[in-house]
């Protein structure tokens, strides 16, 4: 009987201390912003993305994990106005030849390390777009409350190939960038 006893405090005690030091802090998605730049020979497009759902897992007061999710259905044009090709672009976006939507609602980031560096971490994770998973390196600037990164992504790793100079020859400027930016800014 004292055995069990004493297990029992024991395993309640280590639960109890693990719940101390691991913390999982959910982003507040309507005040966290996806923000991308895309480009090409003649010039860029911006726009915005929103988040599904999202958090990050603190042990010991240092990162060591998290999760995200995209509504690639929100994705959105900035930089061009309503009857001026907002419409086009956003549709284009949406269809089979860049993130196929229809099929792949989400796209999903799933931090697997993190070293901590001057003034942040470095993030290794696997980022899945298109049904497509592949790991990605960045860094990211933790602070009380909020956390940011900018990071670059190939889209031909996630079968986005249209307009790609690394697959189609004679282009010219029609070229569009393999990689596309996301400024990421996080509220926890």
């Amino acid at each position: 009987m004292k055995t069990k006893l004493k297990s029992l405090i024991l395993a309640i005690t280590l639960i109890a201390t693990a719940s101390l030091y691991a913390q999982q802090k959910t982003i507040k998605t309507s005040e966290s912003t996806i923000n991308w730049t895309g480009k090409k020979v003649t010039g860029q497009h911006t726009g915005t993305l929103n988040f599904t759902s999202g958090f990050l897992t603190f042990e010991n007061n240092a990162l060591s994990g998290g999760e995200f999710v995209v509504d690639m259905t929100s994705i959105e044009v900035t930089d061009l106005e309503a009857g001026k090709g907002k419409e086009k672009l956003e549709g284009h976006l949406s269809s089979d030849d860049f993130f196929g939507i229809k099929n792949h609602a989400d796209a999903k980031l799933v931090i697997t390390k993190s070293t901590r560096i001057n003034g942040g971490y470095q993030v290794t994770g696997d980022l899945t777009i298109k049904g497509k998973t592949n790991p990605i390196t960045f860094d990211l600037e933790v602070n009380r409350g909020s956390a940011k990164t900018t990071l670059n992504v190939d889209r031909t790793k996630y079968d986005i190939k249209y307009g790609s100079g690394s697959f189609f020859d004679n282009l010219g400027d029609k070229a569009i960038s393999d990689e596309f930016e996301l400024a990421i800014n996080l509220k926890m």
